[in-house]
């Protein structure tokens, strides 16, 4: 999955929550417990969970005040989609491919998932966004 492929449709057998800001600490503890039930490595949990907490916090704080979250493991790792309802996102060329400035204070979600994650995709219009990251295990 990259910027030219299609992204994954999620099976039946994927594991969804939905959240809010509030439950954020909640959708981290989901899914550090997900990555350890499908064979992720101790020491690379930490950085997933990194990245879907920065792509879980957007969703939140810039797209809807409701998202959802859906993860499940297939024969490449695991993937995860992370979809908010907001309408007003249209961002030019691929968010997060370049660093954010020096002394950046924000703005920097996209890059580090972009960074921490194997492959992400980012499908954004009329339906909301949803941010497709995949991961190895």
């Amino acid at each position: 999955m990259s910027e030219d492929d299609v992204p994954l449709s999620a099976p039946d057998t994927a594991k969804e929550l939905r959240f809010s800001l509030d439950d954020l600490p909640e959708v981290r503890e989901f899914a550090a417990v997900q990555a350890r039930s499908k064979g992720m490595p101790e020491d690379a949990v930490g950085d997933f969970v990194v990245a879907l907490n920065e792509v879980a916090t957007n969703a939140v704080t810039h797209g809807a005040p409701e998202a959802r979250l859906r993860l499940w493991g297939d024969r490449d790792g695991l993937v995860v989609d992370i979809h908010d309802e907001g309408k007003d996102w249209h961002p030019e060329g691929w968010p997060g491919r370049a660093g954010p400035p020096d002394n950046a204070t924000g703005g920097m979600g996209l890059w580090v998932a972009r960074k921490l994650s194997t492959d992400i995709y980012l499908e954004t219009g009329s339906n909301g966004t949803t941010v497709t990251m995949r991961f190895t295990v």
